[in-house]
């Protein structure tokens, strides 16, 4: 189980107690009565973590295509509503811990009618999302995902990141130049940079490494790294529940 979900037997009873709790409360969930909740929950995670496409879930699961569809539909909104409150926000992060500050594209579909989805930077379609995590690469803070189009330095903004004035606790890359971070010197035009630059530049690099495994750790939610394939507007609600899935393991 755990090498499909990503979660162990203690923590999926643990996910069941939690949507049993929404549902207690009012919240109303129709997920198929044929797989009860916790097959449901297990159904879904493993749609997350691996992104299988539906007919080979439904192979799996000894059901149909059309019951794994609304398995899906109804528990991927569950898991995020019951998973929120281990979601930082942009406002949790601390100005006195040093961070490193990247970006990464989670692709989708092309859709004709959502041209800002291509991002040049990665010559394909998806959303970017702003990363924070601690110089030792503990995940921190990921940012609702805007357009693919979307300029890093424009999204961070777009956060609030910048509006603190600790910016110079902050990491980041060349995408992030004039935002007053800690970012690579830039070679001048016509010019070369000093053996000393070229030495500050190696040691920020070096320190900027330890977000790309943290990246590369999140991406093991396989529909975070591989095309999505439902319908867009349910892009940013799954990204939530992956978001607080994944919060909600580092909690445990």
């Amino acid at each position: 189980m755990y090498s499909t979900t990503g979660f162990t037997r203690g923590q999926i009873d643990r996910l069941v107690l939690l949507i049993r709790d929404l549902q207690n409360a009012g919240y109303s969930l129709a997920y198929p009565p044929s797989l009860g909740l916790r097959k449901s929950i297990i159904i879904t995670l493993t749609y997350l973590r691996r992104n299988h496409t539906q007919e080979d879930l439904a192979d799996r699961y000894a059901t149909s295509q059309p019951t794994i569809s609304r398995t899906i539909a109804a528990m991927t909104p569950a898991l995020a509503d019951a998973t929120a409150d281990w979601i930082p926000v942009a406002d949790d992060l601390d100005p006195d811990v040093p961070l490193i500050i990247d970006e990464t594209l989670l692709p989708c579909w092309s859709w004709a009618d959502i041209p800002d989805l291509y991002s040049g930077k990665h010559h394909t379609t998806g959303v970017n999302v702003q990363i924070a995590a601690t110089l030792s690469g503990r995940l921190l803070w990921v940012s609702d995902p805007l357009p693919g189009s979307t300029h890093d330095l424009t999204a961070l903004r777009t956060h609030g990141v910048l509006d603190t004035e600790d910016l110079l606790t902050i990491v980041a890359d060349k995408g992030y130049i004039g935002a007053g971070l800690i970012t690579p010197i830039k070679k001048p035009p016509g010019g070369e940079l000093t053996d000393d630059q070229k030495q500050f530049n190696k040691e920020l690099n070096a320190i900027r490494a330890t977000i790309e495994r943290t990246i590369a750790h999140l991406k093991t939610w396989r529909i975070l790294h591989t095309d999505y394939r439902r319908p867009y507007h349910t892009f940013a609600q799954t990204i939530t529940a992956v978001l607080g899935l994944q919060f909600l393991k580092l909690a445990s």
